[in-house]
């Protein structure tokens, strides 16, 4: 990518998802947001519904899935939001909800996650942030690749982390049994998986008429962080100033801006494999604990290549 290649738009790290969808009708597009009861999973949800789309939030919870839902309802005036159980380190319920899908599927936005857990495995011994993160969100986009190709001009949007600069993809010990956990490393690697599963993706899926991009939201405060102390955060943010970097929180509506963008914007047709920040692509960066930027590692099409082969035959 050079400055000529770039894309970039007219918002900015504080535009919101409400004014960057402004005048954008969705009406008869159909919308799934993961993780969609909660954090910029909400504002990524009402943005679609607010330009017309139909959206189905896939959700754990299902009793703050259906308070959310009434909330968008409420809010949006549009009455087509609906909830469905998913839960992205059970396998099963992954099956479950690509089965009891129906008709095309114009817009996924992969946004549900986990940060920085203490270490945990699934009972077929996935490290739990790579599972979740990137593994089941894998088996889901690729499960419902018939409905998104049916679609005509579908979008998938992978939402990753400036946190993917802390790691690459381990491929020889994915799982932490040779090395000693660590959780920023482990969700590091998860986001690096999120950012690859876009980049082969969009290599894949282009003759489907489906574009896939990948993004960083930005700081927000949700509960995303519940695993990371106070303690941890005013280090984080004391490192970024020391590196002259700004960490100023978003709200969970300017978080959900660089979202909804790469899901529905007219300024992204067309536009494939790439990774935005702060409703832009995002510039090169080799920094691990930057703020902005993306690793060459995450772009790779070799290892993104070897990645799907290996989430294939999970």
């Amino acid at each position: 990518m050079t400055e000529n290649t770039r894309i970039t738009t007219p918002f900015t790290a504080r535009s919101t998802a409400a004014e960057v969808l402004a005048g954008v009708d969705l009406t008869g597009r159909r919308a799934i947001v993961t993780g969609g009861a909660s954090g910029i999973g909400v504002e990524t949800a009402r943005a679609l519904a607010g330009a017309g789309a139909e959206v189905t939030l896939a959700v754990r919870n299902l009793d703050a899935g259906t308070a959310t839902a009434e909330d968008i309802i409420a809010t949006t005036g549009n009455k087509q939001i609906h909830v469905a159980p998913l839960d992205l380190a059970d396998r099963s319920t992954v099956t479950s909800f690509v089965a009891a899908w129906e008709g095309p599927l114009h817009i996924l936005v992969n946004n549900a996650g986990v940060m920085a857990c203490p270490e945990a495995h699934t009972p077929d011994g996935w490290e739990l942030q790579f599972a979740t993160n990137h593994l089941g969100h894998f088996a889901l986009a690729t499960g419902l690749h018939a409905a998104l190709a049916a679609a005509g001009g579908a979008r998938v949007v992978s939402v990753s982390s400036t946190a993917h600069l802390r790691s690459p993809v381990v491929f020889e010990d994915i799982n932490f049994r040779d090395r000693a956990y660590e959780p920023w490393s482990a969700y590091g690697q998860s986001k690096t998986a999120n950012v690859l599963f876009a980049v082969e993706a969009a290599r894949r899926w282009a003759d489907d008429g489906i574009t896939v991009n990948a993004l960083m939201p930005g700081g927000i405060r949700t509960n995303l962080q519940r695993h990371v102390s106070q303690e941890e955060l005013d280090r984080l943010r004391a490192a970024a100033a020391s590196s002259g970097e700004d960490f100023t929180w978003k709200t969970t509506e300017q978080g959900a801006a660089t979202s909804v963008l790469a899901a529905a914007s007219p300024l992204l047709d067309g536009v494939t494999g790439r990774y935005f920040e702060d409703c832009n692509e995002a510039l090169p960066s080799d920094k691990p604990m930057s703020r902005h930027g993306v690793a060459a590692y995450a772009l790779d099409p070799a290892s993104a290549a070897r990645l799907w082969e290996l989430s294939v035959k999970v």
